[in-house]
């Protein structure tokens, strides 16, 4: 009895065993193979990695202290921002809501409108909202137009799916009760559909617009519009402590933006 203590007490446990052990490592040294492979691959100039804390300092140098003398400007070119954001968002409930309805399974009327829901959403999705901006900004001109469009076309991917797993999860006694009394199914959408989804279509139409709002701060980079083309225009003519300005204006912006989209969320939710 002794001897047989003395041998689990000397046993020491492991919380893998060899063969989970094994595949761990394996898979670890294929991932540092892959990350070897792709920093060598995209052929980084090392000296100017080592040489980044010495620029940075220079230009933060260069960037205090802020300018404000353009700040009617400034401010000017963020309500520009807010309106391409809200705009945006406004629109883009017009087109994901009926999207987001034949995306959904339990809504959908036939299998092809679901795929097309589903691609129109996957599409949306998968172009970035620099991409959509350059895209209209070649088709429409650089303005206020080509960044609302980008906007709008790439929030509908964002409220258009969770609006469809929303619509999915609802509960479909109330659906089923009122198909069996012969009504409409415009009416089933409006009193069984609507009302089951509409805290979820607050919370995410909220939270698209808090979103966008950050978004559109950069469009101006590519000439869409917004504080963008100021930055743009500042950093290109080496306006280093306007550039200054401006980047407080957007974290402000960006905080102001948050702090609405918290309280309103508390509201909804």
């Amino acid at each position: 009895m002794v001897d047989q203590t003395d041998a689990l007490a000397a046993r020491i446990w492991h919380r893998y065993d060899r063969k989970e052990r094994l595949i761990r490592y394996a898979v670890l040294l294929v991932t540092v193979m892959v990350v070897y492979w792709a920093v060598r691959d995209i052929d980084i100039f090392w000296p100017w990695v080592w040489d980044a804390p010495n620029q940075i300092s220079s230009l933060g140098a260069r960037m205090w202290p802020p300018d404000p003398r353009r700040l009617e400007q400034i401010i000017g070119a963020m309500i520009e921002t807010v309106h391409i954001a809200t705009l945006a968002t406004m629109l883009t409930i017009f087109i994901a809501l009926p999207v987001s309805y034949i995306a959904a399974q339990n809504t959908t009327p036939n299998r092809a409108c679901l795929w097309l829901g589903r691609f129109i959403l996957v599409s949306s999705r998968s172009v970035n909202t620099i991409i959509w901006a350059l895209l209209f900004v070649a088709i429409f001109g650089p303005g206020v137009l080509a960044g609302i469009l980008a906007i709008m076309f790439r929030s509908i991917g964002f409220i258009g799916k969770l609006m469809g797993e929303a619509i999915e999860e609802i509960d479909r006694r109330p659906v089923e009760a009122m198909e069996a009394t012969g009504a409409s199914k415009l009416k089933v959408i409006a009193y069984a559909v609507v009302p089951q989804v509409m805290p979820a279509f607050f919370a995410i139409v909220i939270l698209r617009w808090d979103i966008n709002i950050r978004e559109s701060t950069v469009l101006g980079l590519v000439g869409a519009g917004g504080i963008g083309v100021l930055l743009q225009g500042s950093i290109d003519t080496f306006a280093w402590p306007t550039v200054a300005t401006i980047l407080i204006a957007i974290v402000i912006l960006v905080l102001i933006g948050e702090a609405i989209t918290s309280i309103l969320r508390r509201k909804v939710i």
